[in-house]
């Protein structure tokens, strides 16, 4: 039963104090084991395009639960998710 998961945080940002939206992904083996393969995906600005890849103290980190994300195409662990490529044109502006 080996799931991927999606894990998505928020943060304050460094230079406007807008949200941070971090993004990675993980496999679980079974129901009761810890994540592993953790990936990754990228952490960007909503507000102002900066990449800030944590929290900064003292702000905190606030973690959604994770979410099952069916592996397919661009999303498959070990592969870009597409999410990078979105940072990347995200930034160009």
């Amino acid at each position: 039963m080996r799931k991927q998961f999606l894990h998505i945080s928020a943060y304050p940002c460094d230079r406007c104090s807008g949200p941070v939206i971090a993004c990675s992904f993980s496999v679980r083996e079974s129901e009761i084991t810890k994540p592993t393969e953790i990936k990754q995906a990228g952490a960007m600005c909503v507000s102002c395009g900066y990449k800030q890849d944590q929290a900064t103290e003292p702000a905190r980190a606030r973690h959604l639960s994770p979410v099952e994300w069916e592996a397919k195409g661009a999303t498959a662990a070990g592969d870009h998710p597409a999410f990078l490529e979105a940072l990347s044109h995200a930034e160009l502006r």
